[in-house]
């Protein structure tokens, strides 16, 4: 694969107009494709295969291995936010919530289009709730439960939005000076 990755991209280095250039620069991402591994592994394969499909759109934008590269571009993105996802919750499980956070609102802004949105949204909304930022929690327990309520962590949320509002009426009035 490495030696079949350099020789294409010495034949786009000798001809960069070929209409066969494309292609080359196709199957130089699909070396990369072909080694990726799966969420929770080494994600650096992936990470060179999106760069190079990526690669194929802007240098070769009428190419037929455009349309291609666009369908492999979201598969690895997909695996990308999916790694980024469970190594969040992985933080979460050990009580690292601000580690969560901060990977979980990267997955959110990277990959807007992950089909694992309504995780994402839950986890963030559970690490605020557990830090007891409940102003903060309360927007993505919503978004879990009016976007996905057909999903199983929708009920939890649920649960957690009705304690939200238990311990919001619970809390003590500041008392206001009159003079």
């Amino acid at each position: 694969m490495i030696l079949a990755a350099a020789e294409y991209r010495e034949f786009i280095r000798s001809y960069p107009y070929s209409p066969s250039a494309a292609y080359s620069q196709y199957q130089i991402a699909m070396t990369f494709y072909k080694k990726m591994l799966k969420p929770g592994r080494d994600p650096s394969k992936t990470i060179l295969a999106l760069a190079e499909f990526k690669k194929v759109i802007t240098d070769y934008p009428a190419s037929d291995q455009a349309k291609d590269a666009q369908a492999r571009i979201k598969e690895c993105e997909e695996r990308l936010a999916s790694h980024n996802t469970e190594i969040a919750i992985s933080y979460y499980k050990r009580h690292g919530y601000r580690a969560a956070i901060s990977r979980l609102s990267e997955v959110m802004s990277q990959y807007p289009d992950y089909s694992g949105l309504s995780k994402v949204y839950f986890y963030l909304g559970d690490c605020y709730f557990q830090l007891k930022l409940y102003d903060q929690a309360f927007p993505y327990f919503t978004k879990v439960v009016t976007d996905y309520s057909g999903d199983k962590l929708a009920k939890v949320a649920a649960q957690r939005l009705s304690e939200i509002e238990r311990l919001k009426a619970a809390a003590p009035k500041p008392k206001v000076k009159t003079s």
